[in-house]
């Protein structure tokens, strides 16, 4: 995949429908509430004017072992979890390039297959998770540059002053690496994110081609999303944000992307917690 095809690929994503969208808005009147909203998202993306609860949700979870919560709480909230194994690890983005060019075009290229797959098998709700620690620089880097937001309003707060100083100057370092290269897309994946991420790119990206809607979860989900919406300014209208974290990184990328939260619970990391915890409100929405 080049540069140019990945972003012909963009090009075919359509916004949800608008139509059902508002029909389902009318017919729930104006006090509906959030449960109303998230009515009227789900029409859009399924294009009725009725929404239906997801009949068939799958999580998908990048991590080298599955969180044991991520596994019960998959079970409980009765959603389907596809743990796929990491596509490379992720070493100092601040002096060194996550993983080559080469490498994170064939990750995105993965992640478009991936997306392919669930759609191809029914998915009609689709979550996704990255729990590895060592993404956390690489994804408050990605929110830092395309926020355009200094270091410090990106790095976790739930860090001594050491730890915090230590984040905080990695996370800048790694942003002024990046800078140069923002306007092409696999060679800032390539320079500061990692296989991971550029697969959740290609993903989410693919996701919105297929009219697959994504729950994300915490702000390394949420770093992808903005690469792809970069890719794509339509792509975010089939997307929603399971809940917010503590991590300010995460408010700042959710306000770029215009998602609102379905619920703040103070969960931290990107396990697949509070994408699972959106589902049954969800189904409670079109109850």
């Amino acid at each position: 995949m080049t540069t140019r095809s990945l972003e012909e690929l963009a090009l075919v994503v359509e916004r949800p429908d608008d139509d059902s969208r508002a029909a389902a808005q009318a017919a729930l009147g104006p006090h509906a509430g959030v449960l109303g909203d998230l009515a009227t998202w789900l029409a859009g993306v399924q294009q009725q004017a009725v929404p239906t609860a997801p009949r068939r949700p799958h999580l998908v979870v990048v991590a080298d072992e599955l969180p044991p919560r991520t596994a019960g709480l998959a079970a409980d909230t009765s959603v389907e979890v596809a743990h796929l194994p990491r596509l490379g690890t992720v070493g100092a983005v601040d002096t060194d390039d996550a993983c080559s060019r080469d490498d994170a075009l064939a990750a995105v290229l993965s992640g478009v297959a991936r997306a392919d797959e669930e759609a191809d098998a029914g998915t009609d709700l689709l979550l996704l998770a990255l729990p590895a620690v060592d993404l956390a620089v690489p994804a408050a880097t990605l929110i830092g540059l395309l926020t355009r937001s200094d270091a410090s309003a990106v790095t976790a707060t739930d860090l001594d002053d050491a730890a915090w100083m230590q984040r905080c100057a990695s996370t800048r370092d790694a942003m002024r690496r990046g800078r140069p290269v923002m306007s092409d897309h696999p060679a800032l994946l390539a320079a500061v994110a990692g296989a991971d991420l550029a697969f959740a790119t290609g993903l989410l990206l693919q996701a919105a081609a297929r009219r697959t809607p994504v729950v994300l979860d915490g702000p390394v989900s949420a770093a992808a999303a903005l690469v792809a919406a970069r890719l794509s300014f339509r792509a975010s209208g089939w997307w929603l944000a399971g809940g917010l974290s503590p991590d300010p990184a995460h408010a700042l990328a959710l306000g770029r992307l215009d998602l609102e939260p379905v619920l703040d619970l103070g969960l931290r990391g990107d396990d697949g917690t509070s994408a699972l915890l959106a589902v049954p409100v969800l189904r409670a929405a079109v109850a």
